[in-house]
Formats: structure tokens, sequence, C-alpha cells
């Protein structure tokens, strides 16, 4: 397939997907959306940016306008992240358009008596986070007897967030015989054990390495100081155009950079776990739509972030992990485009960059750091001396009665 008019689509979607300006499709959507439109079961390994979102979207929206409207629940997609479930929603809401096909979102930090609505108001897509729709099929809310469909998005990475555990559990509450699709940007073995377990036959599709950045990011390294980072940071903003994703190993990180760069003059957000959703919606919509030129992220909130057009990825902070270095450039050089990811690394983290040139098999061309002013010196408050407390004797027993 080369182009989506190539495929036996409904006029409505098909003028949806031209509405869109979507006229051909990525290699993944390519070689997923024709055996999914079949019923088979699909695992696609690609890379972020690749366009897996449209590849389940597409078949099930098809499925559903090819059927008498079911009054549950046709299909479920499981995502890590709130902010990815908000963004297949966004997908399925272009296909959606001038249907009366309906989807609900079911995720963490948002009122859940909306959520529950949704659902018994007859959606017919449920996109969730694992933990809220376990919690949710828990307290006995709603069933999931009537899905088609299941579709675990970013397998790799709910495993990585512990979500097996609410996965199966999940999964056993929905009927055997339905088709399942599994994407993920890699294939290691707690993955491979549930297309194992849960995955009948499937076709597999593979696009690209799973083990390295796509070719049209330029990934640089600098050795640079801790202390001296923020520097370094702030001659990147200045030397460059576009908007920049910066990554913070930890929270109070995230915060702190966030800080310094509004503090420099620069349009900043930030986005973590500690958060609550309105303040992360509202950071991701302002980054979308430039209101904010650089959006600090944890690793974790991160995985949500799909916008097209982030010129540059900085890695603050080295990942956790070594795989999760893919994933953060991958937040750049999208739909074909050209990007760049500097990492910053202090000298005695030479061993950790190295590991993952390893395991990624890459190369972070080295550069100089360039004149750079000097870091701001540590301004150390000291304790007030505490003050002299005064005790007033206590009047002696006689005085007092002489009184």
């Amino acid at each position: 397939m080369t182009d989506f008019s190539q495929l036996e689509l409904c006029p409505v979607v098909k003028g949806n997907l031209q509405r869109n300006g979507l006229v051909i499709p990525t290699p993944v959507q390519a070689k997923s959306i024709p055996p999914a439109m079949e019923g088979r079961d699909v695992v696609a390994t690609a890379q972020t940016g690749t366009g897996k979102t449209l590849a389940f979207a597409l078949p099930i929206v098809e499925a559903l306008m090819r059927t008498t409207l079911p009054v549950k629940a046709y299909a479920v997609i499981l995502s890590p992240t709130r902010e990815l479930a908000m963004q297949i929603n966004e997908t399925f809401k272009l296909l959606i358009a001038h249907t009366a096909i309906k989807t609900a979102v079911v995720v963490g930090g948002v009122d859940e008596q909306r959520q529950l609505k949704a659902i018994r108001g007859g959606a017919h897509v449920i996109i969730a986070t694992p933990g809220r729709l376990c919690d949710f099929i828990d307290r006995k809310l709603f069933k999931l007897t009537g899905v088609k469909t299941l579709v675990l998005d970013e397998a790799d990475r709910m495993l990585d967030m512990g979500f097996l555990p609410s996965i199966k559990q999940i999964i056993n509450f929905l009927p055997v015989e339905r088709q399942t699709m599994l994407f993920s940007a890699t294939i290691e073995k707690t993955v491979a054990h549930l297309i194992d377990s849960y995955v009948k036959n499937p076709v597999r599709v593979a696009i690209g390495s799973m083990t390295r950045p796509v070719e049209q990011i330029d990934l640089h390294l600098y050795e640079v100081d801790h202390d001296r980072k923020p520097q370094m940071l702030r001659h990147l903003l200045e030397e460059q155009d576009g908007s920049f994703l910066v990554f913070s190993r930890t929270k109070h990180g995230a915060d702190r950079i966030a800080k310094h760069l509004s503090r420099d003059g620069f349009d900043a957000a930030r986005i973590h776990g500690d958060r609550t959703q309105n303040q992360r919606n509202a950071a991701l919509d302002g980054f979308k739509k430039g209101d904010y030129r650089v959006l600090v992220a944890t690793d974790v909130a991160a995985r949500g972030i799909h916008v097209d057009g982030i010129a540059h990825v900085v890695n603050y902070d080295l990942p956790q992990v070594p795989e999760d270095f893919i994933h953060r450039v991958g937040r750049t050089g999208r739909a074909g485009a050209r990007g760049a990811a500097s990492t910053f690394a202090t000298r005695d983290q030479r061993g950790d960059v190295r590991q993952i040139e390893k395991m990624m098999n890459i190369r972070l061309e080295r550069r100089e750091l360039p004149d750079l002013p000097p870091a701001q010196p540590k301004v150390v408050v000291m304790p007030r001396p505490a003050a002299a407390t005064h005790f007033k004797p206590k009047a002696h027993a006689k005085f007092k009665r002489a009184r």
C-alpha cells in the first residue's frame, strides 16, 4: 500500500483522512493496516514518531463503520501515560468526525465520574492507562464483555512502568476470541513473553532498527561539569532556533531547570509526575502552540509527548537506563524532519556514555565546549543565631503573698 486511497474505506473515513492531509502512509502504517483490517493479530515494532497510532486507530474505526454500532465497548486501547492516552484520543477524533462513534479516555488524575459517564453513555472505544481501568474493573463499575479488539500501545514502556499485573488482569476480563494488536519501540524479554501469552499467530511488522535512533537525528555529546550545565543549555538556546525538549532525571531537577530558564528570559514549562493533570495539560498544550519554547520533562511524563516539529532534544541528565536514550531522542526528527539531540555528561560519566553507545550501536559526536560564562557561585545562607530568650525569674512565694 502506497496511498490511503488504495484501501477500501467508507467515504466518511476517507474524507476525514484527506481533510487532515493524511494521504501517504508511513511504513508501519502501510504494513500494519491491511492485515489489521482483515482482523489479524498484529505485532509491530517501530521507533517513536513513525505513525503507530494511526496504524491501529484506522482499522478500528473502519470496522466500527462497517457494522451496527454496539451498545458496549468495541475496542480497548492501553497506553502507559495519561498524556499518550489523550493524544491517541485526538487521533481518533480526526478519524471519527461526522460519525456516531464515541470514545472515552480513562486515566488517573481526572474526575472519574465524567469518565464513567462517557463509558456508560455508549463509548465504543476506551483509551486507558492500565491502573485506572483495572481499578474500575475491580470495583465492577462496568464490564468489557463486548470487546472485539485490544491494543497494547508502547508495550515496552508499560512493562517498564510495572503495569504487567494490571494488563494481565484486564485481559482476563476480555473475551478470549478477539483481535490483539501490540505496538512497541522495542521487543525485550518481557514483551516477548506478553506476545507469546496473548497474541495469536500475529503478522509481524518491523520498521527500522529497534536499538538505535533514526538516521535524521544528529547526536552530540558535551562533557560539562554539573554546575555549568545551565550555561551550556542557555548557549544552545541562544545559538539555535526552534523548540527544545529538555530531559531531567528527577522531578526536582525539572523544576530547577525550568525555574532557571524562566529567570533567564526563556518561555519554559515543566511536566512531571507531581504536577496535576491540568498543569500537565496546560504545559503540553502551550508547548504545542508555541507559547513555551522549552518543555522540561522527566522520562515517565515525557512518554506521552508526541509533538511534531521539536527541533532539539537535550539530555540535561543521562537517562536512568540506556534504553531510555532512544525514547528521548526519538522525540525529534519525526515524520522525516531533521532533528538534533545533545547530551550533557560529566567526566566521571564517560563509562555510562560508552554503555549507551554500545547498546544503541551509535557514536555520539564529541563537541568542544564553547566559551561559557563562569558558573554562578553558590550563595551560602548562614542560619541566623537564635534570639536570646529572657526568662523572668519567678516571684518569690513570700513576695507574691505580700502583694
